[in-house]
């Protein structure tokens, strides 16, 4: 007791100090109790005793929160950007809260109950690190789901100084959960020359720069992980596997060289100064200033914590939920892939369309947990809008139309609406065969997912982020003319006419689903609480994949009745074409007609009775750059190529 009003003396006397340095005290006309208490939390209980070693996030909300005077925490365009309210609806806060992360905890822990302590104790390193490392450096050997249960800082999930008292010793080389906090009442801080003494007062933390929180070593710890393999019995077999390798995937990008840490995209800049303390008028704003938004690409999961916030004990507005939602949905929609369809030709009554994707991010797209993929949707309409090819169709569940079992392989050419092509990370047991059981991985049956820019199978963490099966042997899959680091992936659609002619239209979308039903089959199998409430959450929800990318070509014209010629009977080379010189060949001597058109249709040249020797026909297009069509009539066939004419 005597502590305590020593301590409120002492704070009036310091606020009374601080009013002559320009500090104001916090404002409580705030929109929500919920900020309210927030604030009277961060001014209550004094610094940290010996024994504790992190801090609720309502203890940092007094200063980083919301500022009812609207001086702190704002952009340029006096934007509310706060941390706390940012970083309250992200992941990494609803991390220890997250339904399918308790529900899988407990499959796994149910299929080896033996092994249910031992499971329990690392997946809590990372989804409720406070509490669990809090339990080990007060000597408890062990922090299980029942002891996270019972707990605030645990349950607070990734929180402040969950990541701000991290410290720099092995962190990039650490992982698994193996975090390296430094406990000697540190938050590290990006910025230089921190006020220190408010923070000292109130909390007994020492705000202290370092420019690790700033790279991406700070996220290693906790993505990439690497997971010990046991058989179907529970026995170890003394493997390993890369569950998860987010991080490794980043150093095997060009996002290391271009200098663009993890921080860079999830934490998104803003450039101008920002006052990061609510009350401190004389603190100077810090820049560049990174938001807490930690936006990804789970949309999925996020709506349904919204939906299932009060069951779930999340204390957040829906206002925060729905700008989360919307920086996760930028995040999908405009930095994560580029998605390119091309018409190729028409030959023997088939379409030939080519789609590229390009993977805009700095890892694997999908990357992390390995439910997670990703699926190419093609369909081809006749002028009156009936479908006359569908490749990649999902139905109202999430699942694909027509799913191939146990997987859909990897495939370089589709000329089937049974074939889909879905990327993705592909586990399977000691037997081969496919499991989502994560203690049971010991291999990879596929992984295709689009690799990041500058990917080298030669780089020295490739061994945990392999490209595994047919993609591994795509001339198109993260190649250009053989050299790899292209960062895509080219699908070449073949589809039959059927004797069609007309207008056609070719609409691709690629969609990300988070959580696809089939990946759930197994843990639904089981029962317990947290696996009955995530099915019941799940089964309520909407399941349909989000959008990431699509392109449409509206051009294409079928011609009636083409008898075409045989395709290996005329060539042109190079494709593309160099210094604006067209070669071709032909086993013939005369060409009736050839035109070259745009891709919007427009005749650009047009070329008639074209004698072709015993050497190749030159043609000079050095004033053409670009993507072309040739159309060749020879006699009463037709063929179209298509060509690219690269800029002198």
């Amino acid at each position: 007791m005597k502590k305590s009003i020593v301590f409120g003396v002492l704070i009036l006397v310091i606020l009374s100090i601080l009013s002559l340095m320009g500090y104001e005290r916090p404002d409580d006309r705030f929109s929500s109790s919920t900020h309210l208490e927030y604030v009277r939390e961060s001014l209550r209980g004094g610094p940290m005793e010996p024994n504790e070693y992190f801090l609720l996030p309502e203890r940092c909300a007094g200063c980083h929160g919301y500022d009812s005077l609207r001086i702190a925490n704002i952009n340029a365009a006096g934007d509310d950007i706060n941390l706390v309210d940012d970083w309250s609806t992200s992941m990494m806060a609803l991390s220890a809260k997250d339904p399918l992360w308790l529900a899988k905890v407990r499959h796994e822990s149910l299929v080896n109950p033996g092994h249910a302590t031992e499971l329990q104790n690392l997946c809590t390193k990372c989804h409720a690190p406070m509490g669990n490392y809090k339990a080990h450096f007060l000597g408890h050997p062990d922090y299980t789901l029942a002891d996270l249960a019972t707990d605030s800082l645990g349950r607070a999930g990734v929180a402040c100084m969950g990541c701000h008292s991290i410290g720099t010793d092995g962190l990039g080389s650490r992982f698994t959960g193996d975090i390296p906090y430094d406990t000697s009442a540190v938050a590290y801080g990006p910025f230089v020359a921190p006020m220190a003494g408010p923070m000292q007062l109130y909390v007994g933390l020492t705000p202290t720069h370092s420019l690790h929180v700033s790279e991406s070593r700070m996220c290693s710890p906790c993505h990439t992980l690497i997971s010990n393999t046991v058989d179907l019995a529970g026995n170890p077999t003394g493997g390993s596997f890369a569950e998860q390798a987010t991080y490794h995937e980043w150093l095997n990008s060009e996002f290391p060289r271009q200098e663009k840490p993890c921080q860079s995209c999830h934490m998104p800049q803003v450039e101008e100064p920002v006052k990061i303390a609510v009350g401190y008028t004389a603190l100077p704003g810090r820049s560049p200033f990174n938001q807490h938004v930690f936006a990804g690409a789970n949309a999925f999961m996020l709506q349904l914590m919204k939906n299932n916030k009060d069951s779930l004990g999340i204390v957040a507005r829906d206002t925060d939920f729905n700008q989360t939602l919307s920086a996760v949905n930028t995040m999908l929609r405009q930095n994560t892939l580029d998605l390119n369809a091309r018409f190729d030709k028409l030959f023997n009554d088939s379409i030939f369309i080519d789609i590229e994707l390009v993977n805009k991010a700095g890892h694997k797209f999908p990357t992390g947990y390995p439910s997670r993929r990703a699926i190419l949707q093609c369909i081809v309409t006749k002028a009156n809008g009936d479908t006359l090819f569908a490749s990649g169709k999902i139905k109202s569940d999430g699942e694909l139309l027509f799913p191939e079992l146990p997987f859909e392989p990897h495939h370089d050419i589709i000329n089937s609406p049974f074939q889909n092509q879905v990327y993705e990370m592909v586990m399977a047991d000691v037997l081969g065969n496919r499991t989502t059981v994560l203690e049971r991985a010991a291999s990879s049956l596929k992984d295709n997912r689009l690799v990041p820019k500058g990917f080298s199978n030669s780089f020295y963490t490739y061994d945990t982020c392999r490209i595994v099966g047919v993609a591994s042997s795509d001339l198109d899959f993260n190649k250009v003319a053989g050299l790899e680091g292209s960062g895509r992936d080219i699908v070449h659609y073949h589809v039959p006419l059927l004797g069609y002619s007309g207008a056609v239209k070719v609409y691709t979308q690629v969609y990300y689903a988070a959580v696809p039903p089939s990946w759930l089959t197994e843990m639904f199998s089981f029962t317990a609480f947290e696996i009955d409430r995530f099915k019941a959450m799940y089964e309520s929800a909407d399941k349909q994949p989000k959008l990431v990318a699509s392109d449409t070509i509206s051009d294409i014209v079928i011609p009636n009745s083409i008898k075409q010629v045989n395709d290996d009977l005329l060539q042109i080379y190079p494709n593309p074409v160099q210094n604006g010189l067209l070669q071709i060949f032909g086993a013939f001597t005369l060409l009736k007609e050839m035109d070259i058109f745009d891709i919007d249709g427009h005749i650009v040249k047009h070329f008639e009775n074209i004698q072709i020797g015993n050497t190749p026909l030159q043609i000079k297009l050095d004033e053409l750059h670009g993507s072309y069509f040739i159309r060749f009539n020879i006699g009463d066939k037709q063929l179209v190529k298509k060509i690219i004419i690269l800029a002198e």
